[in-house]
């Protein structure tokens, strides 16, 4: 039976990290929420329900609960649970703020987390409430995908602070930092240029896979030339996350976050290629479209994951561990052990 001096000493109401594990839990939510409203902002895109409320936001059809028809029901869903999702990301970046904010990766995720969360939320009102052009509406998706972005890199970094974000401090070759960094610029055009094609409607330009119309190059002009311009993109796009696999392999021995997550992503680049063709396949199937954008989403975030853990931890960051548990502290985090004369080993 506990004593009241043997629950004060306890190291969780000593340090807060009963607090510390509820933020890293709803960090998960925030972070599967903000995949949630990716996948069913491509719905509204793919079922033509973005005029399912009307003009008017952020009411549906000028009420808060509106009489359902499959497009109002939709698009309702969808600021539904963006609603719920911006209050757990307003949540999430109050806890890892208060708990986190002396290292430089919180200090930048969580302005990025919420200035995308509120660019999102602004560009949709703005596109029920006054028509915009493909240009822009290709721009929403991009957005989405920061924003999932950030708050996915948040609730990693949140829950390996101290241990696998550790493996920042060892050297990365500078060409392989570049390599991921220009890759996932390059996806990102790739994503737009699809996005595009989406609300051009002119995903279907090429109606056959491989071929496009029956021609291996049928040319760069009107709208099959934009679907080609695409099919190779994202050709040029698996070739290059091939070649971070193949280079993270060899360092893989110290550098095993760098090798699985270019492993995680050539299986998503490798998968998003089949549902591209599905899409073909189906003949814009809502299944096949949805999917598309799930495994796009996935990408872009393993992506995310090799730009954070190819940049070295800052020094400061690096020896602050003061505010850690005890169970924290253990050897075993830093992946050495301290022998008596100081010297590390393992």
């Amino acid at each position: 039976m506990q004593t009241t001096a043997t629950r004060r000493l306890r190291p969780d109401r000593m340090t807060g990290e009963g607090p510390r594990r509820l933020v890293r839990w709803l960090s998960i939510a925030a972070t599967f929420g903000m995949f949630v409203v990716l996948v069913m902002g491509a719905t509204v895109t793919s079922t033509g329900s973005a005029e399912g409320c009307g003009k008017s936001w952020p009411l549906c059809q000028g009420a808060f609960i509106p009489e359902f028809a499959v497009a109002t029901l939709i698009e309702w869903s969808h600021r539904a649970v963006t609603g719920v999702e911006g209050i757990l990301i307003v949540g999430l970046a109050i806890g890892a703020w208060a708990f986190w904010r002396q290292y430089r990766e919180i200090k930048i995720l969580v302005p990025v987390m919420l200035a995308f969360l509120f660019a999102q939320a602004g560009l949709g009102a703005w596109a029920v409430m006054s028509p915009q052009t493909p240009l822009v509406l290709a721009t929403h998706f991009g957005i989405s995908l920061v924003a999932l972005a950030s708050v996915a890199l948040t609730m990693i970094f949140i829950h390996g602070a101290e241990g696998a974000e550790t493996l920042r401090d060892r050297p990365v070759p500078s060409g392989f930092r570049r390599l991921v960094w220009g890759s996932i610029a390059y996806i990102y055009v790739v994503v737009y240029l699809g996005a595009y094609m989406r609300h051009t409607k002119t995903s279907l330009a090429c109606f056959d896979w491989p071929l496009c119309n029956g021609y291996v190059v049928p040319g760069f002009i009107g709208p099959a030339g934009i679907a080609f311009a695409h099919r190779i993109a994202a050709l040029v796009a698996a070739f290059l996350v091939l070649g971070l696999f193949l280079w993270a392999g060899r360092l893989r021995t110290s550098r095993p976050d760098l090798y699985w997550g270019s492993l995680v992503a050539l299986g998503l680049i490798l998968l998003q290629s089949v549902s591209g063709a599905i899409i073909v396949f189906t003949r814009l199937s809502l299944f096949s479209s949805l999917g598309h954008a799930a495994v796009m989403s996935l990408l872009f975030v393993s992506l995310s994951y090799l730009c954070l853990h190819v940049l070295p931890r800052p020094r400061a960051d690096s020896a602050q561990h003061s505010w850690r548990t005890p169970s924290e502290q253990t050897p075993r985090a830093y992946g050495h052990v301290s022998t008596p004369s100081g010297r590390r080993s393992g």
